[in-house]
């Protein structure tokens, strides 16, 4: 069940990236593929070009019709999911910037009741902002409130910080019990760039074959 969380985890996130960058690209080639028909348009008349004239309007109007004025309201909810549900990825993995500066100069008991305190506190703080936010969803969608352009409702929009937020919680929840049964605690290396050691070891193994 776990593994089927990180999993659907991890595609969440990767899809959201892929749609927010689509979109982007779609947007900016729509506004640059406008720019460019009104210059041909310009051009076109400067040089009483009346067949290249007609071509451009005609290019500029098709274009024109495709409305993408929703794509960068789209783009930043997309990316708000993204970060929370990053977030709660962040912790499992253990990429999030932390400062142990005084953990790492304890030992012993000292060093596992200050480790125990902080990830009880991100336990707590996570647990709460879940509250919070899912109170201000519910309001938010008595409301009845929607987004400008997209018009969808604020409240499906919002509930990102809830979702986000207690998946985070339980992340943290996993963190904590994975410490005060095994000692471990989720590390990545900033160093070392995922994929790099195990093509190395590959091509140490081939260059002794």
């Amino acid at each position: 069940m776990l593994r089927l969380l990180d999993r659907l985890e991890e595609v969440l996130i990767a899809t959201l990236i892929a749609v927010a960058t689509v979109l982007i690209f779609l947007s900016v080639t729509h506004r640059f593929a406008i720019g460019f028909a009104a210059d041909l348009v310009v051009y076109a008349r400067a040089h009483d070009m009346t067949s290249l004239n007609d071509t451009a309007r005609s290019i500029f109007k098709a274009i024109n019709a495709l409305k993408m004025t929703w794509a960068q309201e789209a783009c930043i909810y997309l990316f708000v999911w993204m970060a929370k549900f990053g977030a709660a990825y962040g912790v499992r993995t253990g990429i999030h910037v932390g400062v142990d500066i005084l953990a790492e100069r304890l030992e012993g008991a000292a060093r596992r009741t200050i480790t125990t305190i902080a990830m009880s506190g991100g336990v707590l703080f996570t647990a709460i902002i879940t509250w919070i936010g899912t109170d201000f969803v519910w309001h938010v969608r008595l409301g009845g409130q929607t987004s400008p352009d997209l018009e969808m409702p604020m409240w499906i929009i919002y509930l990102a910080v809830p979702l986000g937020s207690a998946l985070m919680c339980f992340r943290f929840l996993q963190a904590l019990h994975l410490y005060l049964t095994t000692g471990q605690i989720a590390h990545h290396d900033h160093g070392a760039v995922d994929g790099l050691d195990e093509e190395a070891e590959d091509l140490s193994k081939g260059g002794h074959a």
